[in-house]
């Protein structure tokens, strides 16, 4: 597991430093899109629960407007989302801020999604799992199966199942299918099934 930690990092820190390169035009349209559209800064930075549950600032596109309560997604209301939020929620875009994250080493571009520290019902469901001992993730295998933190001990036990059986080809699968947008398989497979 540990060639597997050492090689995937090393891909991770290319991929994310090359993937803030190319997608900084790409960035810089999107912060100009929100700043001009509503007020309050563009980049939106928050604390959340990282690996060995120490907390860390993700980094996102603001998609929600100035003053709206720290909650999970689920939690707030849909009229707290900006015009331009919306668009960018959809295409995914208000994550790219997330591979600075992954660069320094607090993410992964797959894993289980990092919650606030106020979700204290989630943070032990994800402890009785061990889904701690890895890095959260851009995206992960809840999010490709539609699950979101609002079922918070079915989330931690889908979270669970990646960490148990995570492999380069699984974290592979996941990254095409958040592409592609369209359902695959993703339960590990044994010999004669």
């Amino acid at each position: 597991m540990e060639t597997f930690e050492t090689m995937f990092r090393i891909f991770e820190f290319i991929f994310s430093l090359l993937g803030l390169i190319a997608l900084s035009p790409l960035l810089l349209f999107c912060l100009i899109a929100v700043r001009s559209t509503s007020p309050g800064p563009a980049l939106f930075k928050q604390m959340r629960v990282g690996k060995g549950q120490k907390p860390f600032a993700i980094y996102k596109i603001r998609t929600m407007r100035l003053g709206t309560k720290e909650a999970g997604t689920h939690l707030v209301a849909a009229q707290s989302v900006t015009n331009i939020g919306k668009v960018l929620r959809k295409l995914r875009l208000d994550e790219i801020p997330q591979l600075y994250n992954v660069l320094m080493g607090d993410m992964s571009l797959v894993g289980p999604r990092p919650c606030l520290p106020t979700q204290t019902e989630l943070i032990a469901a994800r402890a009785a799992e061990n889904v701690y001992a890895v890095r959260p993730g851009i995206t992960g295998l809840a999010q490709i199966q539609g699950l979101d933190m609002s079922n918070p001990i079915e989330l931690a036990k889908v979270d669970g199942t990646y960490v148990r059986t995570r492999s380069l080809g699984l974290d592979l699968r996941i990254i095409l299918q958040t592409i592609l947008g369209r359902a695959i398989d993703t339960r590990p497979h044994t010999h004669g099934q």
